[in-house]
């Protein structure tokens, strides 16, 4: 027997695709939504369509715009030889929050992945490659996650750049600030050890 009508079942269903939703977390969006004014709703449809309709990957550095380049790559007063590689767009954002990095940026949408069957091909190594190809480029800072697939994707691309006569570099990491030294593990423990720097 249904519990639900038809279609509050399939505007669940339709929550429950979204990443980091569960099926409890889908079903109270679905109602949350059905408590909404129609006038309220139709501004939530029309905000996904309108954004699915507008923002499109930039033809430089494929993080997303609604413009023909993004802001950053619009920018003239970054540094447009320094690029840093990350996987995804919410890592610029990270990146942007610091305030500290002047280069530009370069996303892959994802990382190569074996087990997820993601391969070079299906993320975006062949445009970074086209965009150092023009020879503008004197640094590449990979900023990757710290993980396996992270790690792998980070060697692979490094490869590929080596002939290119390009500078690569990983960024640091370590002990995160305000953490204690007993509860770090051995592998970040080694990491910082690597990235020590001398105290000016």
């Amino acid at each position: 027997m249904r519990l639900f009508p038809a279609a509050l079942e399939r505007l669940t269903e339709q929550f429950a695709k979204l990443p980091g939703i569960g099926g409890k977390t889908a079903q109270r969006l679905a109602f949350y939504l059905l408590s909404m004014s129609e006038t309220e709703a139709q501004e939530f449809a029309d905000a996904i369509l309108e954004a699915k309709k507008s923002v499109h990957l930039c033809p430089c550095c494929r993080n997303l715009t609604d413009k023909e380049l993004c802001p950053i790559c619009d920018d003239e007063t970054r540094d447009h030889s320094t690029i840093c590689v990350v996987a995804d767009p919410k890592d610029v954002i990270a990146m942007e929050r610091a305030r500290e990095f002047h280069g530009v940026y370069h996303v892959l949408h994802g990382v190569i992945s074996p087990l997820n069957h993601i391969g070079p091909d299906d993320i975006c190594i062949r445009e970074l490659l086209e965009r150092i190809g023009r020879g503008e480029v004197r640094e590449v800072i990979m900023a990757t996650n710290p993980d396996t697939e992270g790690e792998a994707t980070a060697m692979y691309i490094s490869r590929l750049l080596r002939p290119m006569e390009v500078r690569v570099t990983r960024l640091a990491y370590g002990i995160p600030v305000g953490s204690q030294l007993e509860y770090a593990d051995e592998v970040t423990l080694l990491r910082a050890l690597e990235g020590r720097k001398d105290i000016s």
